[in-house]
């Protein structure tokens, strides 16, 4: 649904910037964690897996895959890797032996708030750079941004 007064050139530019910007702006983020993570960083991947369980512990194959707009047996892949590893256990539906759900261990759970708060300090350093009226454009976007994020997710309307 388009507003009538915003004219389709302007939609295009915003859309193609955003298409350029946001991958720029992960890419950046994940390589200034990376060299500051001072454990082996997981593949994205699995750091999305392992971020998904945190937020919803308890969850099972199929709900991460169709949040992380995965393939059930890609995901299944990854719980494989991480539990081998340790990360991840995979802990049977009392009623249903045929379902299992996921829960982090207490290393995970740290590593992955870790990964988080270096996010956060990285992306902090870099709004103090900002103007304030740079800052308060983008607090304004977060909402307009996680309801584009929403829209563009199948599984989430």
């Amino acid at each position: 649904m388009t507003d009538s007064s915003t004219p389709r050139r302007d939609l295009d530019r915003v859309a193609s910037g955003l298409a350029a910007c946001l991958p720029a702006l992960h890419r950046a983020l994940d390589r200034q964690v990376t060299a500051r993570y001072p454990h082996p960083k997981p593949p994205e991947g699995q750091l999305a897996l392992l971020r998904f369980v945190a937020q919803h512990e308890g969850a099972t194959v199929r709900e991460a895959a169709e949040a992380l707009l995965m393939k059930p047996n890609n995901v299944s892949a990854l719980v494989s890797q991480l539990t081998e590893r340790g990360d991840l256990e995979r802990r049977r539906d009392s009623d249903d032996k045929r379902i299992a759900h996921l829960h982090l261990t207490a290393t995970a759970r740290e590593r992955v708030s870790e990964v988080r708060e270096l996010e956060t300090a990285f992306i902090r350093h870099a709004l103090t750079s900002l103007t304030e009226g740079q800052q308060g454009a983008l607090g304004s976007a977060l909402d307009a941004l996680d309801a584009l994020t929403r829209h563009l997710h199948p599984g989430v309307r």
